[in-house]
C-alpha cells in the first residue's frame, strides 16, 4: 500500500500481484479498511456537514470518468459518514464497500502531499488500528 500511495504504481502492482489472490487477504482488506479510517479522521471533522462529504465525494469522482464509474456516490458518502456513526453498512456488497474505502482513502491521502515521514506515520497508525482489529 505504501508503494500505490507514495505514487510508485509500477512497484505497487508488483507488489499486489505477490498476494495471494485465493486467499481472503484478510490482512490487506484490514489495512486499507483502518487506512481508510484514519484517512477519513484526518481529513474530516467528527462533526462533519453532510454538504462538506458530498462536494469531497464529487470532486474525486470527477477526476476522470473511470472515477466516477468506480464509486457510487451514494455509497462513498455512507462509508465515509459511517466512520463517525453507528449507520449500519450491512446492505452494501463487501466487495463495493472495499472498493470505495480504498479509492476514497488514495484520493485523500493524495490529496495530502505527505511526505515520505508523514506517509510513513500515517501508515503506521494504519498498521495499529489493523493489528487491533485483527487481535
Amino acid at each position: 500500500m505504501r508503494a500505490q500511495l507514495a505514487r510508485q504504481y509500477e512497484e505497487h502492482l508488483r507488489l499486489f500481484n505477490l498476494l495471494d489472490q485465493d486467499s481472503q487477504n484478510e490482512g490487506y482488506h484490514a489495512l486499507v479498511s483502518a487506512a481508510f479510517v484514519t484517512a477519513v479522521e484526518h481529513r474530516f471533522s467528527r462533526d462533519v456537514n453532510p454538504a462538506e462529504v458530498i462536494e469531497f465525494v464529487g470532486a474525486v469522482r470527477s477526476r476522470t470518468p473511470q472515477v466516477a464509474g468506480q464509486v457510487d456516490p451514494v455509497i462513498a458518502e455512507r462509508v465515509i459518514r459511517a466512520v463517525y456513526n453507528e449507520d449500519s453498512l450491512d446492505d452494501i456488497d463487501a466487495r463495493t464497500s472495499f472498493q470505495a474505502q480504498l479509492l476514497l482513502m488514495v484520493a485523500i491521502v493524495g490529496a495530502e502531499n505527505f511526505d515520505d515521514a508523514e506517509l510513513d506515520a500515517f501508515l503506521a497508525k494504519a498498521r495499529s488500528l489493523a493489528d487491533q482489529w485483527l487481535a
